[in-house]
């Protein structure tokens, strides 16, 4: 089995090509699947460089999309047959998408939008099941509520202004300059360049304060964004700040803070797999490399300025 992989910790120079053993075939429960498609989220940008490495035994296969085929059924699953076609995010510590085929239990797994390439969906499941999880597990998101989404333009960002857009909220929005119009064009009512304003004043400029902030930055961004949620607010924030802040403002209001970690749900793909049918929202791509380039993808996130995803197609090796 082809894979891309890495045996040390580094830079975007240590993945590479690798012919692995064949994978076990599926238990009672699980898929076997064959991966046409991934992406590179920044998760596994941390796995590759080190930050979880008593999480990431070496050598390692990151990758925490998938879509592609299934190949083969374990004896009790009911609900998948071989020549499906599914879309996934895998255990996030566990072997992942990089690779040619790919084992995955039944519970975490949706068909794919139909109609959609698997390089369009593979942007999805771990970005989209964050926004949603965020959004209406979380801070229970209700129509005609104002939100705030932080990096609006990025690829959790751009799926949960369309979300909540759909959903009947107001949305607010911050990104860099570059990136107004096309945040706008997602259903954002009001975006604010953050480099060139001060996003609290911004928003307290045209609301009397938001319900819900979805904070994909996470540092001083999450402690300033209490500022702009009104009294019984949400907060959600997805990004482990490595550093004290306080939030102590946080307790006068009576916020409710949500510090999130995602969790896999093949229901919440399939809800996903519904707006995407409906047209209701997109996967933003920005570029899509062969798998055996896996090393310039990552260098291309890292260097910033994304809009939307990077994908990696499994049929060029």
């Amino acid at each position: 089995m082809k894979a891309v992989i890495f045996d040390r910790f580094g830079g975007p120079e240590v993945l590479q090509v690798a012919t692995l053993p064949d994978i076990h075939p599926p238990g009672p429960t699980q898929l076997l699947v064959r991966v046409l498609a991934t992406s590179v989220n920044p998760l596994d940008i941390q796995k590759r460089r080190g930050d979880y490495p008593e999480a990431v035994p070496l050598p390692a296969v990151i990758g925490s999309d998938v879509s592609g085929v299934v190949t083969a059924v374990g004896e009790s699953v009911q609900s998948f047959r071989p020549g499906d076609e599914v879309y996934y995010t895998p255990p996030l510590f566990a072997p992942g998408g990089y690779a040619e085929h790919h084992v995955i239990e039944e519970t975490v797994v949706a068909r794919k939008p139909g109609g959609m390439s698997h390089t369009d969906s593979a942007a999805l499941p771990l970005a989209g099941g964050t926004a949603w999880e965020a959004l209406f597990e979380r801070a229970c998101l209700q129509p005609g509520e104002k939100v705030l989404v932080h990096a609006a333009a990025g690829g959790v960002g751009s799926l949960a202004v369309q979300m909540a857009k759909d959903a009947g909220a107001v949305v607010l929005a911050t990104c860099g300059g570059g990136n107004i119009e096309f945040v706008r064009s997602l259903g954002a009512d009001h975006v604010f360049d953050y480099r060139t304003c001060d996003f609290v004043r911004a928003v307290l400029d045209v609301t009397e304060g938001v319900d819900v902030v979805l904070d994909t930055v996470g540092g001083e961004t999450l402690a300033q964004s209490i500022e702009v949620v009104r009294a019984g607010g949400r907060m959600v924030s997805i990004v482990d700040t490595p550093y004290q802040l306080s939030l102590l403002p946080a307790y006068e209001r009576n916020l409710t803070i949500h510090l999130m970690f995602t969790t896999l749900n093949g229901n919440r793909l399939a809800r996903i797999r519904e707006m995407v049918e409906r047209q209701s929202i997109r996967p933003v791509i920005h570029a899509v490399f062969p798998i055996r380039q896996a090393g310039e993808a990552h260098r291309l996130i890292e260097a910033g300025g994304i809009r939307g995803k990077v994908v990696l197609d499994l049929s060029q090796w």
